[in-house]
């Protein structure tokens, strides 16, 4: 209904406008047109509005920028697009909004904006293989790794291409822990602080997998937990190879993790690139060539081939209802962001950017992942993304993680999976999809 509305509303508008001009002579589309950007990103208005008087300054074409308040973009664009000057370019979030906004949305491959991209994995793709919006920005999460105490305990960095020779690596570094000073991992917190980097980001892992085997691209009624094994070894790892008691992580906080990583006292810590002004600058002051970030290894196969977690809610649209010279002008304008120098300073001053042009990255971890898919390596997309009821099902995950972290066995790990697999199908019926 929402969209028979939408139409009608433009069909009416386009109508009144060729009545005008007495339904003769140039339309719209012969115009120069203009760009209406509807940004999801509060934190990057003052930048995207220079970025827009940048080129209006340098092209003559009018282009704005609108920014919706946090937490209310959905609400602000089916607002606006249903005005008769509504946003040429919008946010599609993910698959789930991609179905209800597939028919504002144009084609976009085999335009020069799109043929900028170093990796298709961040786009949204439907059901007949179009790509009908862009990652333009993405963040990234792995393992984060202090090379320096890695050489002190005698190992490289080079050493760990997987699961096996991460945990041989953690292992060692856990058993010497006394005479190093150091353990291997941070505490695996799962206070509310903390948990979200296990029940959302690591159980992004046997999700990812499962999900690329059977070639899902939206939102599961159920799930199968083909990986729960994968992720029992990297979470035995994390709880096995730490000063951390397994018994209290509950009380672990996401602060404590990072302290103890950032003070020296463990070599692996999971977390993600926005990690990086905090550890370099503003509270710890590492030295940035003695810290990096790996991919997660779970002891899946071809694993050694992986990239880091990567993945973003922030993809662009053209709006397919817009006037042909409008389209063009915004298609223009986002060629013009990824190849001028002007636009790639920007755009990269928001945050990663998966583009040729792009220069490189001053955060040493974003540097790492575009370092890994500049080689082959594949993305793990977030397909934690798709979580149906995410506050339940998560706060469900970690109760369990928690009574098996206090007693580590198979009918506890049980619980996990009973908590991941049914706990999914019980949210996505509770979601009410």
């Amino acid at each position: 209904m929402k969209k028979k509305l939408f139409v009608i509303a433009l069909a009416f508008a386009m109508v009144f406008a060729m009545t005008a001009c007495g339904g003769g002579g140039s339309s719209s589309d012969d115009s120069t047109g203009s760009v209406y950007w509807l940004n999801m990103k509060p934190e990057a208005d003052e930048a995207l509005q220079e970025l827009a008087a940048a080129y209006t300054e340098e092209t003559g074409v009018e282009c704005k920028v609108v920014t919706a308040a946090s937490g209310t973009y959905s609400d602000t664009m089916t607002a606006e697009m249903a005005k008769s000057d509504p946003p040429t370019l919008f946010n599609v979030g993910n698959m789930s909004a991609l179905n209800d906004w597939e028919d504002y949305c144009l084609t976009l491959d085999g335009t020069a904006f799109m043929n900028e991209l170093t990796t298709n994995d961040f786009n949204l793709v439907n059901s007949a293989g179009e790509t009908k919006a862009i990652g333009w920005i993405y963040e990234s999460y792995g393992i984060i790794v202090n090379k320096a105490l890695l050489e002190k305990a005698g190992h490289s960095i080079d050493e760990i291409k997987d699961f096996d020779s991460l945990k041989a690596v953690a292992d060692d570094i856990h058993a010497r822990a006394g005479e190093l000073g150091f353990d291997a991992f941070t505490s695996a917190g799962l206070d509310d602080s903390s948990s979200w980097r296990f029940s959302g980001h690591l159980a992004n892992m046997p999700l990812f997998y499962e999900f690329r085997d059977d070639g899902i691209t939206e939102k599961p009624a159920t799930i199968k937990g083909t990986y729960m094994d994968n992720f029992r070894k990297i979470w035995d790892l994390y709880i096995t190879d730490s000063a951390a008691d397994p018994t209290s992580l509950t009380t672990a906080t996401g602060d404590q993790a990072e302290a103890e990583f950032g003070e020296g006292k463990a070599v692996f810590y999971q977390n993600g690139t926005w990690e990086w002004a905090a550890l370099t600058a503003d509270k710890f002051q590492l030295n940035p060539d003695d810290i990096t970030m790996i991919p997660i290894y779970c002891g899946v196969e071809g694993e050694e081939n992986a990239g880091l977690c990567s993945g973003t809610e922030n993809c662009l649209a053209v709006n397919s209802q817009a006037s042909e010279a409008d389209q063009q002008a915004t298609l223009d304008f986002l060629y013009w962001c990824v190849t001028s120098e002007k636009g790639l300073e920007v755009l990269s001053s928001i945050g990663d950017i998966p583009f040729k042009g792009a220069p490189e990255s001053a955060n040493g971890f974003s540097k790492a992942g575009a370092d890994l898919l500049a080689n082959g390596n594949y993305a793990c997309t977030w397909a934690f993304n798709f979580t149906p009821n995410v506050d339940s099902f998560r706060a469900t995950l970690v109760t369990a993680l928690a009574a098996y972290s206090a007693a580590p066995s198979d009918a506890t790990w049980n619980e996990v999976v009973k908590a991941f697999v049914d706990g999914w199908a019980y949210e996505y019926s509770v979601e009410g999809n």
